[in-house]
């Protein structure tokens, strides 16, 4: 009798008769994609061959749009270079200016040629006629050690003269002599010279160095609007106030003064040409010169013809090119300006 194999039954395997054979399973195959069609030829030219696709029209912009956008473009800058002007180029052309006016002030010292005065005679023609002291020559030297200030005094008072440092109002006479005398300068603007006036303590020293010799003061105190006015000097004492803004810098509120008495000996003062109260309204404290208008009004048209130049140029070579040989000029033009725009503002700022 023949005996069936193990698991021949459907059983399984008999334990202990050894290991079941182990069935293999492939894995399924990913679906078959079909190619991508193949792009259509090009239609045959005219001659023979096959012709080239046309590339995507581009839409130009109105001319519109690129003058407005270099307008504006512009105006920034413009805008930039009078902020640049006011807080930085500024103080490079204070510094400049009192160089020039130290070495002016220092031969007329050394040649006994200072004004005294409101007026001074040529000293090539003495015979001739006495003239007013030039606007903004310099008539003083102002040292204040304890603010580390050390500034030529110009004469007048108007925004242009007060650009190259502190002005002598006209209408006052000189440091040094009896009466008052009045000095005006900026707080922040063209290097700020009066910037610390408003730390000078009572009793504090300093000198005013004119044609008459050097000059001795003591503050007498820091005066603001609404505070009580000083007694006037005597007719045989000397008075000195220093004038400049009140405020945050750039943004004047009012004004502040400092009042000093003479310690030295008073100097005599000669005849006084310009009465007191008579000078133009642009030598007031905080005023604008008026007349800058004149000067910003035709550099304004000669930025605005530069710039339809410049944006010809952009059609016509490139906007890379234009902005090449348009920036140096725009940037004079506009500096020039700003500086006449400068004029406009309050001249103590």
């Amino acid at each position: 009798m023949t005996t069936p194999p193990p698991g021949a039954d459907g059983a399984g395997p008999t334990p202990g008769s050894g290991p079941a054979t182990a069935t293999a399973t492939l894995p399924d195959l990913p679906p078959v994609q079909a190619a991508p069609p193949a792009p259509p030829k090009p239609a045959p030219a005219a001659g023979g061959g096959t012709r080239a696709p046309r590339p995507p029209a581009v839409v130009a912009a109105p001319l519109s749009v690129y003058v407005s956008g270099m307008a504006l473009s512009i105006l920034a800058a413009f805008l930039l270079g009078l902020v640049a002007h006011v807080t930085v180029v500024s103080q490079l052309r204070y510094e400049r200016a009192q160089q020039i006016a130290y070495t002016e002030l220092r031969a007329q010292l050394a040649n006994a040629l200072a004004p005294t005065g409101q007026t001074v005679v040529d000293p090539l023609d003495p015979e001739a006629q006495p003239r007013l002291v030039a606007m903004g020559a310099p008539v003083a030297l102002l040292e204040i050690p304890a603010i580390g200030l050390r500034t030529v005094v110009g004469e007048g008072t108007t925004s242009s003269v007060l650009a190259d440092g502190p002005g002598h109002r006209r209408d006052t006479v000189l440091p040094g002599q009896a009466g008052t005398s009045v000095i005006m300068g900026r707080q922040a603007a063209y290097g700020g010279p009066f910037a610390e006036l408003a730390t000078l303590a009572p009793g504090t020293e300093f000198t005013v160095t004119t044609g008459q010799g050097e000059h001795g003061y003591r503050v007498l105190g820091v005066r603001l609007p609404g505070d009580p006015l000083p007694q006037p000097p005597a007719q045989d004492e000397g008075r000195l106030t220093l004038v400049t803004a009140h405020g945050r810098p750039f943004l004047p509120e009012d004004v502040l003064r400092v009042d000093a008495e003479l310690v030295s000996e008073v100097q005599p003062a000669p005849g006084r040409v310009i009465a007191a109260g008579t000078l133009p309204p642009e030598e007031g404290t905080l005023a604008g010169d008026d007349r800058a208008w004149i000067a910003v009004v035709l550099y304004g048209q000669a930025v605005a013809i530069a710039a339809a130049v410049i944006t010809w140029a952009r059609f016509r070579w490139g906007p890379r090119q234009a902005w090449i040989v348009g920036a140096p000029v725009l940037g004079f033009l506009g500096l020039s300006m700003a500086d006449q725009i400068a004029r406009l503002l309050p001249n103590l700022l």
